[in-house]
């Protein structure tokens, strides 16, 4: 069995560019970091605050390992640096 963490954003619209390099960022680092990245889904039609990742493990053990090696990962810290300094992000929910 695996868990899926569903992470829900509302951003800025006007940043939409932003938030793509910072999708696009993850598809390298959460792989090696060991998740299944299963994609990151941006605003097309309909709402355009909106976008959402979808993230697998295998337990929620492996998720929690995941996001210690996320936060000592040096690409990682440094994506979690542009969307702080980017401020393209206004709202993030994480749920399994």
């Amino acid at each position: 069995m695996t868990i899926t963490c569903f992470i829900e954003y509302r951003i800025d619209p006007a940043k939409i560019t932003e938030f793509q390099q910072y999708a696009e960022n993850w598809g390298h680092i959460i792989p090696g970091c060991g998740g299944q990245l299963l994609g990151y889904f941006l605003p097309h039609e309909g709402t355009n605050n909106r976008a959402f990742g979808l993230i697998s493990f295998a337990s929620l053990a492996d998720y929690e390992s995941y996001r210690q090696r996320l936060k000592a990962d040096p690409a990682g810290s440094k994506n979690f640096q542009l969307a702080n300094t980017g401020q393209f992000i206004l709202e993030e929910q994480r749920s399994f």
